[in-house]
């Protein structure tokens, strides 16, 4: 089977759920017409016994000859051979099918969150993306079985009217009939299907963000005391999807039920119509056994028309949430003016931080969420941004050179599983050299030195394997290595000991000398490396300067970086206050700390 996820999965088709579904089966056309004529030649082969045992009986039986009966009893085990070759053929062609459909999808999902970037958390929960690459691909490639015994299930059903049709037309008309009333008896169940499983995959969706969140927080809420609470609210999210998995259930077990004891009953009726047309005599008893035969060989297309018309009711349930995540738009990149040439003031009007050229720059903020949305402004990140680089709005600017020369390093950004050498190297073309120098900065050497193999060494999805220090000096160490004109890093340091922070604000000062830095902390240890330091209250610049200025101008920042709960802020004053906001009253001391 081609891996998809090798090379360019294609363009899919977005227009409908069922056009997407579509291009799943035509983006693999050779192996769905191979899934197409071994189910359907499997199917007709059936239809062959039961003409077989016919003849055998007439030309045979009722003659009393035994070589007939010997020649059709061969051609019978000949068929028999040829139809189990014929479905190991239709089974291996369907699963690669299906298989080529799951990572079809994975792959066309996984290239379009990269297209999207920044744009993804903003427009789509991690839940709706995981549960799509669990259950949605699952459901979808098995809506593909059409395309094989599907296809072939409808041949043989009108196969099988024809060859009734040649023996009485009152059967072949029951045959006709019964399968349409069939499928309007069970139409309400089915439309009652999608909307359950609908309402069952939004939950679902919701239910896993949730359980990521927890996951990825649970440290935090152990230590505020709030893993209780959360898990209740878990327990009681997951009592509600238990109860939407009953009601699809429901749905499901009458779906069932119908669809295995109609078929029964159509099965009863064209056996009873046969045996009266046998015993009037317009049957043969050889005729009659084909007729029994055919009734016989009628289940398995009927069960296969029924089953995939469930599978892809249920397919279009998720084929639609896939429709909607692959029409999600990334951020605009219209940008025409010209970034600047070289390095360039870059500043945040909303909250009055500015960054000057080849500066390294602190935000000291009592609410770490308000500095890490300025370094979002700052990148480009966040909606609607008004900040400016050399004067021009970021926003007028091509997203793709802002990406290229300003990088947000977040605290909680992901590290894939790879070696360490992938991990820190990044998208860069970094040499061995280059990624020691980065990881000593980052004061991760003994990270490096403790796993076996070094930079070759294996590591977890996520640095599952590290503890929490260590994953964020390796996050530091990767930013350090893409070297970008701007590194804005939100909290470096806040997972590791002060011994460790030292090191890694003596190793970014220095990896960074000339190249303009912003860090986010209310570490003394960083803030006395800084060029500048920039004091948020209430997300706006209240005053600026070095970080021992502001401990003798500003009370307030002096409580802050110094956790004195009992301080008493004063009005800024002194050299460090920036004029504008100077008549800004500062936080309280109790809501700085």
């Amino acid at each position: 089977m081609n891996d998809p996820t090798a090379g360019d999965p294609g363009e899919p088709d977005v227009r409908s759920p069922l056009r997407y579904l579509g291009w799943l089966a035509t983006s693999q056309l050779r192996r769905s017409l191979a899934g197409t004529f071994f189910g359907t030649a499997w199917m007709l082969g059936l239809t062959v016994q039961p003409y077989l045992l016919s003849r055998a009986v007439d030309d045979g039986l009722r003659t009393g000859r035994t070589g007939p009966v010997l020649g059709w009893a061969a051609a019978m085990l000949g068929s028999g051979v040829l139809s189990a070759a014929l479905a190991w053929g239709r089974h291996r062609t369907m699963t690669l099918v299906r298989n080529d459909a799951t990572f079809r999808t994975v792959a066309v999902v996984l290239r379009h969150s990269t297209r999207l970037g920044a744009a993804l958390p903003r427009q789509v929960t991690a839940g709706e993306v995981v549960t799509i690459g669990i259950s949605d691909v699952v459901r979808m490639s098995l809506a593909l079985t059409f395309v094989g015994p599907g296809v072939g299930a409808a041949v043989c059903y009108l196969a099988i009217a024809v060859l009734l049709f040649a023996l009485s037309p009152l059967l072949a008309l029951a045959v006709l009939l019964g399968l349409p009333l069939l499928g309007l008896t069970l139409r309400p169940l089915l439309s009652r299907q999608q909307r359950v499983e609908d309402a069952y995959r939004d939950h679902q969706a919701r239910l896993t963000a949730r359980f990521e969140d927890l996951a990825g927080g649970l440290r935090v809420l152990n230590g505020l005391g709030g893993k209780d609470a959360y898990a209740a609210r878990y327990r009681d999210d997951s009592g509600r999807l238990r109860a939407a998995g009953y009601r699809v259930g429901a749905v499901t077990s009458w779906i069932q039920a119908l669809g295995t004891g109609l078929p029964v009953l159509l099965l009863a009726a064209v056996t009873w119509l046969g045996a009266r047309l046998a015993v009037t005599g317009e049957l043969t008893p050889g005729q009659l056994a084909a007729v029994f035969g055919y009734t016989a060989v009628l289940i398995v297309p009927v069960y296969f028309l029924l089953e995939n018309t469930q599978e892809i009711g249920r397919a279009l349930v998720s084929a639609r949430r896939v429709v909607a995540f692959l029409t999600l738009a990334p951020d605009p990149d219209s940008g025409t003016t010209e970034p600047p040439s070289g390095q360039a003031e870059l500043a945040d009007p909303e909250s009055g931080v500015r960054l000057a050229p080849g500066t390294l720059n602190v935000l000291a903020c009592a609410r770490p969420a308000e500095s890490a949305a300025v370094a979002e402004r700052l990148a480009r990140l966040a909606p609607g941004t008004a900040a400016e680089w050399g004067g021009a709005p970021l926003t007028d600017l091509p997203l793709t050179a802002v990406r290229d020369r300003i990088t947000l390093a977040e605290n909680e950004a992901a590290l894939f599983a790879g070696t360490l050498r992938e991990t820190v190297r990044g998208r860069t073309g970094a040499g061995d050299g280059a990624l020691l120098a980065a990881i000593d900065a980052a004061a991760a050497r003994d990270v490096h030195d403790a796993l076996p193999g070094g930079l070759d060494a294996p590591l977890a999805a996520d640095g599952r394997t590290l503890s929490g220090g260590q994953r964020q000096r390796l996050r530091l160490a990767r930013a350090l290595t893409a070297d970008p004109e701007v590194l804005l890093a939100v909290e470096p340091t806040s997972a590791v000991d002060a011994h460790t922070e030292a090191a890694m604000a003596a190793g970014l000062r220095a990896a960074r000398t000339g190249r303009t830095t912003l860090l986010t902390s209310t570490s003394p240890l960083l803030l006395d490396r800084a060029d500048t330091v920039h004091y948020l209250v209430d997300g706006k610049v209240a005053a600026t300067g070095t970080h021992r200025e502001l401990l003798g101008a500003q009370p307030g920042y002096r409580a802050l970086v110094t956790r004195d709960t009992g301080a008493r802020p004063e009005p800024a004053t002194g050299p460090a206050t920036r004029p504008e906001p100077a008549a800004r009253p500062e936080a309280p001391a109790e809501e700085a700390s």
